[in-house]
């Protein structure tokens, strides 16, 4: 059901020396940083960290797993239905990897939800 969760740190720095200590003896590391995000896991990263913003609530970022590409369409359209502030419409973040297919939306207490599918076309 769950592909990944990210939360929202007030001291990112602090954050990542925390969750290196207490992460590695679960079997997870920390395996990408960029500036606005670090992902830690086993052989994909599955937590991350994001650092909050000023004077801002804390955002989570909850994603889900979908089967195939329909699905996070799916996802995306129910949520547009449901009143739904799109973030992202489905598409392609080569970013992530060449595979990565998701849809992010506002949850109504303002989080980030996605549907994600990692299976190609």
């Amino acid at each position: 059901m769950l592909d990944h969760l990210g939360i929202q740190v007030r001291d990112l720095d602090a954050s990542i020396a925390f969750y290196d200590a207490v992460l590695a003896p679960l079997g997870a590391r920390r395996l990408l940083q960029y500036p606005e995000a670090v992902g830690y896991g086993g052989d994909k990263p599955d937590f991350w960290l994001s650092p909050a913003g000023e004077g801002a609530g804390h955002e989570s970022h909850i994603a889900f797993t979908a089967d195939d590409r329909a699905a996070v369409r799916a996802f995306h359209d129910a949520a547009v239905a449901a009143g739904a502030e799109v973030l992202h419409a489905p598409r392609v973040w080569p970013e992530y990897h060449p595979a990565y297919f998701g849809a992010f939306v506002r949850d109504p207490d303002g989080n980030n939800v996605e549907a994600v599918c990692h299976a190609p076309g």
